[in-house]
């Protein structure tokens, strides 16, 4: 599979991001039309087939990356003392 050069992958994130909010303060008709054809383009360059996808895709491309960077979820199990949780909800 070919790879997007990250500076590529990154001006597109960048470019998303800027319309995205170009688009939630004016909703201007253009912004959308240009999201559109960014979020198409960052799908096409990460192989995936939706915005959410892509976005975690091209940020895991980017040099200095780690696979956790997009999860939710702790890569190993986290070992807590005994009772921590307990302490934590009080």
């Amino acid at each position: 599979m070919l790879m997007a050069h990250p500076a590529v992958l990154r001006s597109l994130i960048e470019q998303y991001e800027t319309l995205m909010l170009l688009e939630a303060e004016s909703g201007a008709r253009d912004a959308r039309q240009r999201i559109g054809d960014v979020a198409y383009t960052l799908c096409v360059a990460t192989g995936t087939g939706d915005i959410d996808s892509a976005l975690v895709a091209a940020r895991y491309q980017l040099p200095g990356a780690r696979p956790q960077d997009d999860s939710l979820l702790a890569a190993e199990p986290v070992n807590l003392p005994s009772g921590a949780i307990t302490g934590i909800l009080r």
